[in-house]
């Protein structure tokens, strides 16, 4: 395969004079790390927008960039070159806390190993983030999105006490109730079996709908690929294919 141009547009095909403001937007982004052996490339120059509301799957092989390139969108990590524009805020101008802030104001995140934390209940976990941000509904929040995932009745068990497809559910709760502009999932049905699996990307599909958030997520599954609006492939940390 080639690798396509270094823009690769995820706009929808609207005239110019009513083009969407992209909700996230790359501009010739590459991560460059230092080895022994010498500098290792890990994204070469990779350019893309996706609008508000839009959902975008981000394949590939195990080791092609997929996974930086996420942090990098996200502003967990920063590039080496190019920019990262995230609801309007270029985050290659900020520091680690003014990055924090713009994620804490814009972000959601549901990772492959549910990231939950073992000494708080299903419920603290879901709370937590509303909490530090000083929501003072944090409770009635948490309990609503634990309930439309189906766990209304594990709200005050702790990680451990819940399967695999329970602590995922949770995290898809926590997620969402911050109720983010942009949600990012890395392997999201990953460790769970395909029944599990097909229920958490059933919720992801509800919630993103009923909430009009933009959706960017890394998978292997082709049947959550295709529920996506884009795809893009990456391969050696370039972009190699893109479809609708």
């Amino acid at each position: 395969m080639s690798v396509l141009s270094s823009q690769v547009s995820l706009d929808n095909a609207t005239p110019s004079a009513t083009r969407l403001e992209p909700m996230v937007q790359a501009n010739a982004v590459t991560k460059h790390v230092p080895t022994q052996e010498g500098e290792l490339t890990i994204l070469q120059p990779i350019s893309l927008r996706v609008n508000a509301g839009e959902s975008l799957a981000i394949t590939g092989a195990s080791g092609s960039g997929k996974s930086t390139l996420l942090g990098i969108l996200a502003g967990l990590d920063v590039p080496s070159t190019g920019d990262v524009i995230l609801n309007g805020t270029n985050l290659s101008q900020l520091d680690e806390e003014g990055r924090a802030a713009v994620r804490a104001q814009n972000v959601g995140f549901i990772f492959q190993s549910f990231q939950l934390l073992p000494g708080l209940t299903a419920l603290e976990n879901v709370m937590l983030p509303l909490e530090l941000r000083g929501d003072k509904a944090a409770q009635t929040k948490a309990k609503e999105f634990l309930q439309r995932v189906g766990l209304d009745a594990r709200l005050h068990h702790y990680p451990q006490q819940l399967s695999g497809g329970e602590q995922q559910r949770v995290a898809i709760a926590r997620a969402f109730a911050s109720e983010p502009r942009i949600l990012f999932a890395d392997e999201p049905t990953g460790n769970l079996d395909s029944s599990t699996g097909a229920r958490i990307i059933e919720l992801l599909f509800e919630l993103n709908r009923a909430q009009g958030t933009t959706l960017i997520l890394i998978t292997h599954e082709e049947r959550l690929a295709q529920l996506c609006q884009r795809r893009i492939e990456i391969a050696a940390g370039a972009i190699v294919s893109s479809k609708e």
